[in-house]
């Protein structure tokens, strides 16, 4: 699903989605029999499936060793950069031998025919590209360990705990804005549900179209979005679609309380301010996914989590 145009552009936040495309089979082959071949590809894709497996936990590991680190702790971050590249290099190099033991291994055992050369071209050529993507997936989030990515984190680090305040992941699934703000709200003992945020800010929208259509514009024409305003509080409510300024500001009126946003590179902004709640505090990473920005809580740190919340 491709963004709806809003004046602020940077606000959005865009759901991660992965595609999975089974190996082609070869219809009519009067040599391979088609159980066999059926065969060969379950192997490759259960190796595969491990393989992804692996990555997650090995994801989940890491996870754990970022959070086992204090973030002003720059020694040992640096340490655990180093490790965490030592670490991912040797599972794709493991991958990689793997893949291409089964592989070798399947060649082996086909019959030599120029239908089945046909085939295997293709799966090789297929293989290739396939390999050439992940490791430039794998370069690249190598390079993120020194890169963008790491440099917002570190500035983000360095700002909230100036405030006694640190990350908390929210998951990005297009839900994010609102995820978090559940998040800060729960911390004030206030439950509210993901849906009850949607549906309570399009149902505030919708009756307060004057104070958010003129910030909204067609994406083809550059005109208000007038007609399509309906759709667009509709879909608040029934999809994925990500959260910005204006669902934040309409949700600062419908809790009565400020919302500030802390940014790495630009003063933190504050939705809301004509109201004296404590504000809920959401950060904004604008490189935390290849594919836009990303809102996440923040957590006190233990030494004053019982002193703020009092």
């Amino acid at each position: 699903e491709m963004p709806r145009t809003r004046s602020l552009h940077w606000w959005k936040v865009s759901p991660s989605s992965w595609c999975w495309f089974s190996p082609a089979r070869v219809p009519g082959n009067p040599v391979l029999m088609e159980s066999d071949l059926t065969e060969e590809l379950d192997e490759e894709e259960q190796l595969v499936r491990r393989h992804h497996k692996e990555k997650k936990e090995l994801q989940a590991e890491i996870q754990g060793m970022k959070n086992a680190v204090p973030k002003n702790d720059k020694k040992r971050r640096k340490q655990l950069t180093e490790d965490v590249a030592k670490l991912e290099k040797e599972m794709d190099q493991k991958h990689k031998e793997e893949l291409e033991q089964l592989r070798l291994t399947c060649k082996e055992n086909k019959i030599d025919s120029v239908a089945i050369s046909k085939a295997q071209k293709r799966q090789e050529k297929k293989a290739a590209l396939e390999k050439e993507g992940e490791e430039r997936i794998a370069e690249a989030e190598i390079e993120n360990l020194s890169g963008a990515r790491h440099v917002e984190s570190e500035k983000l680090a360095q700002i909230l705990a100036a405030k006694e305040l640190e990350i908390k992941q929210i998951p990005s699934d297009g839900h994010c804005m609102y995820r978090a703000i559940a998040n800060q709200l729960k911390e004030q003992d206030c439950a509210l549900t993901v849906a009850a945020l949607r549906r309570q800010t399009a149902e505030y929208m919708q009756s307060h179209v004057e104070d958010f259509l003129p910030f909204l514009t067609n994406p083809n024409s550059g005109n208000m979005y007038t007609p399509e305003f309906g759709k667009y509080c509709d879909d608040i409510v029934n999809t994925a679609t990500w959260g910005g300024q204006l669902e934040l500001r309409a949700l600062s009126h419908i809790l009565q309380t400020p919302i500030e946003i802390i940014q790495a590179d630009s003063p933190a902004i504050i939705v809301g301010e004509e109201y004296s709640k404590k504000p809920l505090i959401l950060v904004y990473m604008r490189h935390a996914y290849g594919l836009g920005g990303h809102y996440n809580s923040v957590a006190w740190l233990v030494n004053t989590a019982t002193e703020n919340r009092s």
